[in-house]
């Protein structure tokens, strides 16, 4: 539920990571088919068995009696006997992430929440088991393909054309059709075969987006909402990332000067920063992250620009980079390739989806967009989006998507300062347009996704659980607020023996 990445340069910042108004009214309430009721399963993950459904939907809501696809869903009931009306939705991110493949993480983080609220686990369209658009990069296995072929943008963006045309000639191949708000309809079509009044909705980078369009269209749906680390309606995706890595990475260098250990071991950090960004492309030797290998790739700014954006999503990975950069001015590549590989694989992202998605919603509000390219990183991230979505069939989100209307409903919504991708700045503007019923926490030096801590998904809890609204956005959220930022990080040197040589 929480990022998406994995792949070269400004490629690398899509994958970071992990939308007919009036025909969906008529729709938003479908049943499911009688015979696709709950039946007993097991998920990867979860101890405990589990109970999936699916719900059949109209691909194209213009078209209710047309092509048909099934998003599935899968529900760990609650543990108690009287358990609580209101179940527990999980909205994943990415876009591109199957929900269902997050559950036994999330059940674990949330295990609380089990003993009295169901929690539901739905794939949206295009991911996971509902009419996934996934491409042959999104293979688990990907990661470890050479670096030659993994970092090379030309080869990358083939893949991706030669993807969209194979998606095409699927059954559900209509690409136009897997935006937000049409996504949305399908979640409340399965909280309607659930027979359940209102949910409790939990939404982290993509999932809030994801969770306010929800909220906008079935307002009187969500009993109480949490959003972590917010993407809006109106973001534009390419030029926000620009400006936020540029943020965050700034960060890093001004954190580095102001500690006096770092400051001393890399006075001139900015200008080798620099130094690397505008050396010729050259070729290098540099050992797999992943396979050990050692092999020979062609480096290239956006590279380089690629692997600091990862390490960025955590202060933990972040406090690595004035050393990485350090040994990478000095001709050793391998310690800011490995950072960014650490935060692991890409998470189940389906490209197909993710693109239809970004396409639809955020490529048309690219130029008009307010965000100032960042200093380094420039157009590299829109650049992609353009090339990719130049021939990709986008769908036409109405309107009022765009739009954040006052809240009927409880919001907590969560930012990590440190965060590269959703700062404070969009948490901010969101929980002012929600309203009086938002309310708007900042964690300090907390990089993307701040429900990893144990307290605050404890606050959580109590939110979602307080018997009144008053007391739900009264809830103590001060366990969180002492974060240190993580000092930079300093290579053990190895100690010699006197007189050895």
């Amino acid at each position: 539920m929480r990022r998406t990445m994995t792949k070269a340069g400004a490629l690398r910042g899509w994958r970071l990571a992990a939308l007919l108004l009036a025909p969906l009214a008529a729709q938003a309430a479908q049943a499911a088919d009688p015979a696709m009721g709950l039946t007993p399963c097991r998920l990867k993950g979860v101890e405990h068995e589990a109970q999936c459904g699916r719900v059949k939907r109209p691909l194209d809501p213009a078209q209710p009696q047309a092509a048909q696809i099934e998003v599935h869903y899968a529900v760990l009931p609650a543990l108690a006997r009287r358990k609580a009306a209101d179940p527990v939705f999980f909205f994943a991110g990415g876009p591109g992430q199957s929900a269902i493949d997050l559950a036994g993480p999330l059940s674990k983080r949330y295990a609380r929440f089990s003993n009295r609220h169901d929690l539901v686990f739905v794939d949206q369209r295009g991911t996971g088991r509902s009419a996934p658009l996934k491409c042959a990069d999104d293979d688990e296995r990907a990661p470890q393909r050479p670096l030659a072929a993994a970092l090379d943008e030309a080869q990358v963006l083939q893949r991706l054309q030669a993807c969209r045309v194979a998606l095409q000639q699927l059954p559900h191949g209509d690409l136009r059709q897997y935006t937000t708000t049409i996504a949305m309809a399908d979640i409340d079509a399965v909280r309607e075969a659930l027979g359940v009044a209102q949910i409790d909705a939990i939404g982290a980078s993509y999932g809030t987006r994801a969770v306010l369009e929800y909220l906008r269209q079935f307002p009187q749906r969500v009993r109480r909402a949490v959003i972590d680390g917010v993407a809006p309606p109106d973001m534009a995706l390419p030029a926000a990332f620009s400006t936020d890595n540029q943020a965050a990475l700034d960060a890093v260098f001004s954190g580095c000067e102001a500690d006096a250990v770092c400051r001393s071991k890399h006075p001139a950090l900015r200008a080798q920063w620099q130094q690397l960004l505008t050396m010729q492309t050259r070729e290098v030797s540099v050992q797999h992250p992943l396979t050990g290998q050692l092999e020979r790739i062609t480096l290239t700014r956006s590279m380089l620009l690629g692997a600091v954006r990862t390490p960025l999503y955590s202060p933990v990975l972040a406090s690595g980079l004035p050393a990485a950069i350090h040994e990478a001015a000095e001709g050793r590549y391998g310690p800011l390739l490995g950072l960014s590989t650490a935060l692991g694989g890409i998470g189940g992202i389906a490209s197909g989806m993710h693109f239809s998605v970004v396409c639809a919603e955020d490529l048309p509000r690219l130029e008009a967009s307010a965000d100032a390219p960042g200093g380094d990183f420039g157009d590299s991230f829109a650049k992609v989006y353009r090339q990719v979505c130049a021939d990709w069939p986008r769908g036409t989100p109405p309107a009022a998507f765009y739009t954040v209307p006052a809240t009927p409903a409880p919001v907590l919504v969560l930012s990590g300062s440190a965060d590269p991708v959703t700062p404070p700045r969009h948490g901010a503007r969101v929980a002012q347009a929600l309203g009086a019923k938002a309310r708007h926490v900042i964690v300090p030096n907390t990089g993307h996704g701040v429900l990893q801590l144990a307290c605050l998904r404890d606050a959580v809890l109590r939110f979602v659980d307080a018997a009144t609204e008053t007391e739900a956005l009264a809830v103590d959220t001060t366990c969180a607020s002492g974060i240190p930022r993580p000092p930079a990080f300093v290579p053990i040197q190895p100690v010699v023996a006197e007189g050895a040589k």
